[in-house]
């Protein structure tokens, strides 16, 4: 699909209204991989996409739900396979065919679970989560090397609620309201992560979620790879190699005093979660 870049509003709406009737031909995402950021969202959706059943979007990270909602559902699905192609692929091969998006902004947004399930009620929801601290140093320095974090980790984290409070109120009260420097700064808000997970399991289905350890996803892939595929019905496969996707290098280590203060902070958040997940995650010992 073409993106119209910088078009007139006119120009735009056309595109629209082609893109609502382009959509009646394209088939719904039948996964979402919905967050967390820095958590392993790339990586698992290029190895998803490998599967032989499986078709990729348009684009990993499509932003409908929380971006781009103003744009239609017509637009969505364009970024899908058509309908006619799956189709085809059940009748030639026996087999379902599936496809889905990655964009790890739905799960912390405020208004994105409610509108999935008003469009997509049956769809399976995948969620990497990942040590807290470590997505919170990570997310830091990927803002850093692209010039939107300038504060010292340290200080990010004492301003970040100054930074980011008002934000999110704005997005959660004007659902056109789209606040990027929430995500920009949302460093240790982001890793609490049963506050943004019971909006989702307020409204879906247990058995529509698996929550994966990003930590796992890593140092035993082949079998969380397939503990995915299970829970998306799609058949045993093992890729060749597993690369690790947006892998970056910092250029300082975390400071071991405040490791052991946001260990503190974090502890509370962590035990809410465990105790849902009926698993314990460990990260206190990482």
């Amino acid at each position: 699909m073409k993106i119209i870049k910088n078009p007139s509003k006119r120009v735009y709406q056309l595109y629209l209204h082609f893109c609502k009737f382009k959509g009646f031909f394209h088939s719904k995402p039948d996964f979402l991989i919905i967050g967390g950021e820095k958590c392993g969202t790339t990586s698992l959706y290029e190895y998803l996409i490998k599967h032989p059943d499986v078709l990729p979007a348009k684009g990993k990270e499509v932003y409908y739900f929380d971006y781009k909602f103003q744009n239609g559902f017509g637009w969505y699905k364009t970024f899908f396979p058509k309908v006619l192609t799956k189709k085809l692929f059940k009748l030639i091969k026996n087999k379902n065919i599936l496809s889905g998006e990655a964009t790890p902004r739905y799960l912390n947004h405020p208004h994105a679970a409610k509108r999935i399930f008003k469009l997509l009620p049956n769809v399976k929801i995948i969620i990497l989560l990942r040590n807290p601290i470590n997505r919170a140093f990570s997310h830091y320095n990927m803002e850093s090397a692209i010039g939107r974090e300038t504060l010292s980790f340290k200080d990010a984290i004492e301003h970040e609620d100054e930074r980011i409070v008002t934000e999110y109120n704005k997005m959660k009260s004007n659902e056109n309201y789209y606040g990027r420097k929430y995500y920009w700064y949302s460093h240790v808000e982001a890793g609490m992560y049963m506050k943004h997970l019971k909006q989702w399991i307020d409204i879906f289905p247990r058995n529509q979620f698996l929550i994966v350890k990003s930590e796992e996803l890593f140092e035993k892939t082949t079998e969380t790879y397939n503990e995915v595929l299970e829970f998306l019905g799609l058949t045993y496969y093992e890729l060749p190699g597993y690369k690790k996707f947006k892998e970056r290098q910092y250029s300082e280590k975390l400071d071991t005093n405040l490791r052991t203060e946001l260990t503190t902070f974090f502890q509370p958040h962590n035990q809410k979660l465990y105790k849902f997940l009926g698993k314990d995650f460990d990260w206190e010992n990482d």
